[in-house]
């Protein structure tokens, strides 16, 4: 097993994730299997009980765990399935160490960081690679060197450099700034940074620097010397137009067999011809349409990070770019009446109209607008999650007459609960135990626009939802003209739900965005751009 670490230093937010994702792709096309291991130092034992404006998105795995958005690129990137064991936060190794001490399971010694801890996330992080049975195990360690947070977690990798030797490789991303008039690249923040990391026993095999601009050779040879580094193994990630550009920026420079030859691995083919072409179609699109997303965590763009790839995904396959149009869902209020008159003037730009996931009762009178101007107007539709649930309780008040009808979620008194949670639901014992979580089986009816997007009268997507559609009213409103075409194995769980007469009106209580891949989109994503793009020509020529 060969594991690589990825740490980063000078400030967060430099595009760890992005460097460890296509170095994954990398390593798999070019014949290798790969997993990832995403460490948070945060006490939290998963991501599923964070606000999106602390962290970003929570990302929903195959077996239901709920983890940094980071695990998202790692899946997009690789195509690969990771577990919930693929994310480690301090809470989680802090947790395994005290149910082991309460059991007794140290006999009796003083538990200690070191070696318990340390012990704890080594043999957490070989666990995780061993199981997954690839070649390769790319670990991210977040934070920045020299945090307090991150140090147990940095040991830890020392540790396994020193037990495992050649089988492990440091790769440590730094910021390289650009100040002056004369545009000087500037090393010194990487020299301090590397410092700190070599001052806890870390010698790192490759420097990745971040610039506006390709590093120049007079600029790497500088990092070589006060780093301690072979020249050849300081690489550029400097910007570039979309992320998908990096892989490929990097297998240029010889990322690629600089690693495998660290590794001690036979250099080979690495097959890049279809993610170049997709890049090309990312970068060269043939015509742009306008896709509103109505949400609200909208003044973070990375609460809805896995929209807006799987709008660049459909966005390839279609050829063409969608620009996202970021609207704060109105609520009540004072201004309520005003914020809905620039909601529709801002609709009536827009092409497509997507309402995604979200919890909490702010907003969502203005969804419910912004899903009955779709309606009412043809605009093509989809609601994710939240969104279905929504779609239905606009549907049943302005189609069916049942005015007031809601989400139990978000008014306990209801005269039309529409929307609720289950009776099996209700025995909770602990904070989101009460979530249908993961992956689960969906029954698509043939001759429905669904079945017409997937091709299959089974699937398995992701959920993180716990209120579902309310058996007590399907009949009703599918004989209104809003057919389910999607239900649970158990057939009591409404899963898609879609207008016959629209032309593209549809809403699914799971996410489709966590599957979406860069050569595979989701097709509920792809049906929404195909549809907006028709109805851009018709309206427009």
């Amino acid at each position: 097993m060969k594991y690589i670490f990825v740490s980063g230093g000078v400030l967060s937010g430099l595009g760890k994730g992005i460097a460890t994702s296509s170095l994954g792709l990398l390593l798999k096309r070019s014949g290798l299997t790969v997993t990832a291991i995403k460490v948070d130092p945060y006490l939290n034992c998963d991501a599923g009980t964070m606000n999106p404006y602390e962290h970003g998105e929570v990302f929903v795995l195959h077996d239901g765990g709920e983890v940094d958005l980071d695990l998202g690129n790692y899946e997009r990137f690789m195509d690969v399935t990771l577990g919930s064991d693929h994310n480690i936060t301090t809470g989680k190794i802090y947790r395994s160490v005290i149910e082991k001490e309460r059991k007794g399971d140290y006999l009796g010694k003083t538990v200690q960081i070191i070696p318990h801890i340390v012990q704890e996330i080594k043999n957490t992080i070989t666990n995780v690679g061993k199981s997954s049975g690839a070649n390769v195990c790319l670990v991210e360690l977040g934070g920045t060197v020299g945090d307090m947070e991150s140090m147990p977690f940095l040991e830890a990798a020392r540790q396994l450099q020193m037990e495992l030797g050649k089988d492990v490789v440091f790769i440590h991303t730094t910021l390289i700034p650009i100040m002056g008039v004369v545009g000087e690249q500037k090393t010194k923040p990487t020299q301090h940074s590397v410092k700190e990391l070599r001052s806890i026993g870390i010698i790192p095999d490759i420097i990745i620097g971040r610039c506006s601009e390709p590093l120049a050779q007079s600029t790497k040879e500088k990092i070589s010397l006060f780093c301690n580094v072979p020249v050849e193994a300081v690489f550029t990630a400097h910007d570039v137009s979309t992320v998908y550009m990096v892989p490929l920026l990097l297998h240029e420079q010889g990322l690629t067999d600089h690693v495998r030859d660290l590794l001690g691995l036979k250099k080979n083919r690495t097959e890049l011809k279809a993610w170049g072409e997709f890049v090309e179609r990312i970068k060269s699109p043939k015509e742009t349409i306008k896709i509103a997303l109505v949400g609200k965590y909208t003044g973070l763009k990375d609460s809805y990070i896995s929209h807006y790839k799987a709008f660049e995904h459909s966005g390839a396959k279609s050829g063409v770019n969608i620009e996202v149009v970021w609207i704060d869902a109105p609520e009540r209020g004072p201004h309520y009446e005003e914020e809905l008159k620039g909601l529709m003037k801002e609709l009536s730009k827009v092409h497509g109209i997507l309402v995604p996931g979200g919890f909490g009762v702010r907003g969502t009178e203005g969804k419910i607008e912004a899903i009955k101007y779709a309606r009412e107007n043809d605009v093509p539709f989809l609601g994710i999650c939240l969104g279905l649930q929504l779609a239905i309780a606009e549907f049943c008040r302005n189609v069916i007459g049942l005015k007031g009808a809601s989400s139990t979620e978000f008014d306990e008194n209801t005269k039309y609960p529409v929307v609720d949670i289950l009776p099996e639901q209700l025995r909770v014992t602990q904070m989101g135990a009460s979530m249908r979580l993961g992956a689960q089986k969906c029954k698509i009816n043939e001759g429905t626009l669904a079945h017409e997007l997937y091709g299959k009268t089974e699937i398995f997507e992701r959920h993180r939802h716990r209120y579902e559609v309310n058996p007590e009213y399907i009949d009703r409103i599918q004989e209104a003209g809003m057919i389910f075409s999607g239900i649970s194995e158990d057939n009591i769980k409404m899963e898609i739900g879609e207008l016959k007469e629209a032309q593209y009106h549809i809403g699914c209580q799971f996410h489709p965005e966590f599957l979406s891949r860069p050569e595979r989109p989701a097709p509920l994503f792809l049906g929404l751009v195909e549809a907006a793009k028709k109805y851009k020509r018709s309206r427009e020529g």
